[in-house]
């Protein structure tokens, strides 16, 4: 009766384990093909390797009229050399500009465009994960020439011009 109970048991928990469904952080193989790269946020011009994810709990964005940005957390299995090379090389194919680059403990460089900034920090992690932290802002209004207040900025400046007095 111990036997038939057991085989049952074993029977049953082999069936079970096809039921199983994989978890997020497994991998299909495409045929060698790299995993398409992905973007940050909606931020389309800011490619990431797609070994990262998204750490939701960790990141955080705002979207005003006048002010988009925010912070963003990823993880991977990467080399932080590897990132760093991949991030420089993706953000200047997208137009930014490197304006500093600094390393201790982590690697930390910014870059700019016009109307945008983008500070990253990559920093080896547990585990054998690579971190990666993006710190984004973009001025929509001096994008088209308006105050955070939605009116024409080179009208305000004509006008604290009229104020002024002459000497």
């Amino acid at each position: 009766m111990k036997k038939l109970l057991f085989l049952a048991f074993a029977a049953a928990s082999l069936l079970l384990s096809g039921c199983i469904l994989p978890s997020s952080s497994m991998r299909m193989d495409y045929g060698g093909l790299p995993p398409i790269p992905g973007f940050a946020d909606d931020i389309h011009d800011i490619m990431l390797p797609g070994e990262m994810e998204w750490d939701r709990a960790r990141s955080m964005a705002i979207k005003t009229e006048s002010f988009h940005g925010g912070v963003w957390h990823y993880a991977g299995t990467v080399e932080a050399m590897s990132l760093k090379d991949y991030m420089i090389n993706s953000m200047q194919d997208a137009k930014w500009k490197l304006v500093g680059e600094a390393a201790s403990t982590d690697i930390m460089f910014a870059f700019v465009k016009p109307h945008k900034t983008c500070m990253v920090i990559i920093s080896e992690g547990r585990f054998g994960k690579t971190g990666l932290t993006l710190y984004v802002t973009i001025d929509k209004t001096a994008a088209v020439k308006l105050n955070p207040f939605g009116e024409p900025a080179v009208k305000q400046e004509q006008e604290q011009e009229q104020e002024l007095p002459a000497f």
